[in-house]
């Protein structure tokens, strides 16, 4: 087939380029080569773009601009949607630009596909778990509850656990593609807008889509460079260049983190298995880990021996706890995740001490947020 992967030079989309051209697809990227993800010069600083470069029919463009879109689309056959802006707490003050890209970027393609000529047959748009907030938790007599983000004032006393009017703390469940929608930051609102326009616009003219809500994506590849995602990134980058690990709350906060060789397994069985269309799809392990088990997975795997500070710092928009319930997917695609937690942080940290690590420049991403009021 031909596929028009949008964010083609990012890590999920670079990777996927890379596996879908070795079974006989024919790939074209569309992406902007944004600073945040490859550096001012991304031939020199993003090892992710040198991956796929001169291997692919490669478009340098903006999902915002109509004629690049119509360029893109020309003669193919499936979209996979994933360029996006992608930084919970950057959305929070920076809401025009994701709205912009996200939904408005989404708008233009679905607007080309409705009143203009093409060949597409199937969209795969990349959502995300966000859209779901905090998810979905027990109460111990109350039984399902969907709780509404947490108070500022009990996060400052270091009271950072979901409870219930009557003080009782909140257990996480698996969150279905059933529980409530409830986003709790600009991005998760975004993503959802997304993932409805697309489903509902392709399902009005006979194209096939399927919506694929990622947990946390990581792995060998993913940019060491932006500040504002990926807490594997940040950490070690912090480990490698001699500084204490900082961590947010009490450190006991939770996600659900899908290697990358596995999300790729689950994108790909989207766009080759007609079971999935019209599908919305979880796609993670179903296993929590907390943030403070990473850092110290990563202290053993780096063998640095660095402070762990629980700085009981938060962001604004961040949730406690979210881990996925992946039957679904795994019933409509026989998707079974192949890759442990402790299996992938070890590709993950040998990749690494490969790369040229440098200082990602947290600091001045987390005084950019405490100027907006966003992190306390």
């Amino acid at each position: 087939m031909r596929i028009l992967i949008t964010g083609g030079a990012g890590f999920i989309g670079s990777k996927l380029s890379l596996a879908l051209k070795k079974k006989g697809h024919e790939i074209t990227i569309l992406d902007n080569l944004s600073s945040q993800i490859h550096g001012e010069d991304p031939i020199i600083d993003s090892p992710l773009y040198r991956s796929i470069l001169d291997k692919f029919n490669f478009i340098e463009g903006d999902v915002t601009c109509r004629e690049d879109w119509r360029h893109a689309i020309e003669d193919q056959e499936v979209i996979v949607h994933l360029a996006a802006e992608t930084g919970t707490g950057q959305s929070m003050y920076q809401i025009e630009r994701y709205a912009e890209v996200n939904v408005s970027g989404t708008a233009l393609m679905l607007d080309i596909l409705v009143n203009e000529s093409h060949r597409i047959k199937k969209v795969i748009i990349a959502s995300s778990r966000a859209v779901h907030g905090e998810g979905k938790y027990l109460h111990p007599e109350l039984g399902i509850m969907y709780p509404k983000s947490r108070k500022i004032i009990d996060m400052k006393n270091g009271d950072f656990e979901i409870t219930y009017l009557d003080g009782k703390i909140l257990t996480a469940l698996a969150t279905d593609e059933e529980s409530k929608i409830h986003p709790t930051s600009v991005y998760g609102i975004t993503k959802y807008t997304q993932e409805q326009m697309v489903m509902a616009t392709c399902s009005s003219i006979g194209i096939a889509a399927v919506g694929l809500r990622f947990q946390n994506v990581y792995g060998e590849g993913q940019s060491l460079l932006n500040p504002y995602t990926g807490i594997l990134s940040i950490f070690s980058s912090q480990i490698l260049n001699g500084k204490e690990i900082n961590v947010f709350e009490d450190g006991k906060e939770s996600r659900d983190f899908i290697h990358i060789n596995d999300a790729l397994d689950a994108v790909i069985k989207s766009i080759e298995n007609k079971n999935a269309d019209g599908e919305v799809l979880n796609v993670g392990t179903g296993v929590q880990t907390t943030v403070t088990d990473v850092a110290q997975s990563l202290r053993k795997l780096y063998s640095k021996d660095c402070k762990v500070n629980i700085s009981g710092q938060f962001r604004l928009g961040d949730i406690r706890h979210n881990f996925a319930d992946i039957s679904k997917i795994k019933s409509i695609l026989n998707f079974h995740p192949k890759i442990s937690f402790e299996e992938g942080m070890s590709k993950f940290t040998q990749w690494v001490l490969q790369q040229d690590i440098k200082d990602i420049k947290l600091n001045e991403s987390l005084e950019e947020m405490k100027v907006k009021g966003l992190l306390k």
